[in-house]
């Protein structure tokens, strides 16, 4: 018996609460708002990757739950370097993602006066910090960065205030609208990213997830240089060494796992690398499968946050999609049919 079946087994043995994966938090879940609009022009570009209105918000729950378990607030302080995350993407000041999408929730009003109410309203003890000039600027200024830790602790966790208003302005309806105009922005990135990496097609759902969370996570595609190096390389390789070199990226995903810095993924990585190499034996790794995990390879190695303290976490986050099985944040979709 292989010794990932042997693993499998095991794993399936567990008693359930072993398995459990955390639970959301009470909060307001990803999902089509009524009140939401779409700019018609978007949606008829989006289309040409397969995205209706539906389809906007399946991605956007698929995308909320890695990044706030379904919640289209659940905040976050410093813990990794980014000082506030906060919405169903983890927009963050840290990257600057998250100023622009502040102040298009101010810039919904028309007067200034109805902005400061609902504002303060939202946000009264810490809405003047986080609308200031200082905290919209990229990067944010010293006052601004200081002020924030003092509202978090040595652990870089949001105090229950912090926290609270944060939740509060972020799921309110005005900024769903906001954060879902954001989001399509993104879609919009994607659809031209997947256009460049895949010029000749064809398009399909899991290329369109797997470039949205590549885009969520790590800020863009692989770049036209090292896609056609790798594709080249692909190209050229002997058919015995196709999946020695599959499983030798996977190896790389579960060394790295087991490092001392590498967070987030714990409660994954044995079960993913047993899965997985099942997946192989098995032979259910088809073409558009192989090019992908190649890819995800190439640009999760490339994973520079806290000093590619994440590497691992999106190579799984990527190879879960590509695959169809996976666990990630202790959730786990699939299973090897072996």
């Amino acid at each position: 018996m292989r010794w990932w079946l042997a693993l499998l087994m095991l794993f399936a043995a567990l008693p359930a609460h072993a398995q459990t994966a955390p639970e959301p938090p009470p909060c307001r879940r990803v999902g089509d708002v009524p009140s939401i609009r779409f700019d018609p022009a978007a949606l008829t570009r989006l289309a040409e990757i397969g995205l209706d209105r539906a389809g906007i918000f399946a991605r956007m729950a698929e995308t909320s739950i890695p990044e706030t378990m379904g919640c289209w607030a659940m905040p976050t302080g410093n813990f990794d370097s980014q000082l506030i995350s906060v919405g169903m993407a983890q927009w963050n000041f840290g990257t600057g993602s998250l100023q622009p999408v502040l102040a298009a929730w101010r810039g919904q009003f028309r007067h200034k006066r109805d902005f400061k109410r609902a504002r303060d309203t939202l946000m009264p003890a810490y809405g003047k910090l986080l609308f200031s000039k200082d905290c919209l600027a990229v990067p944010v200024a010293d006052k601004c960065r200081t002020a924030i830790l003092a509202a978090e602790d040595e652990k870089g966790r949001l105090n229950p205030v912090l926290a609270a208003e944060l939740t509060a302005l972020f799921e309110s309806d005005a900024m769903l609208q906001v954060q879902a105009d954001t989001y399509v922005v993104l879609l919009d990135k994607v659809r031209l990213d997947l256009l460049r990496v895949f010029p000749a097609g064809p398009m399909t759902l899991r290329k369109v997830r797997w470039a949205i969370d590549t885009r969520v996570q790590q800020g863009f595609l692989p770049g036209d240089e090292d896609v056609a190096r790798l594709r080249a390389k692909l190209a050229a390789m002997p058919e015995a060494e196709r999946w020695p070199r599959l499983r030798a990226i996977i190896d790389w995903y579960g060394a790295l796992a087991r490092t001392i810095d590498e967070d987030g993924v714990s409660r994954d990585a044995p079960w993913n690398v047993a899965a997985w190499n099942c997946l192989i034996d098995a032979g259910r790794i088809d073409p558009e499968q192989y090019e992908l995990m190649s890819l995800t390879f190439l640009r999760s190695r490339t994973a520079i946050g806290n000093s590619g303290r994440w590497q691992a976490l999106a190579f799984e986050r990527r190879a879960k999609i590509v695959l169809g099985v996976g666990s990630v944040s202790g959730v786990r979709d699939g299973m090897c049919p072996a």
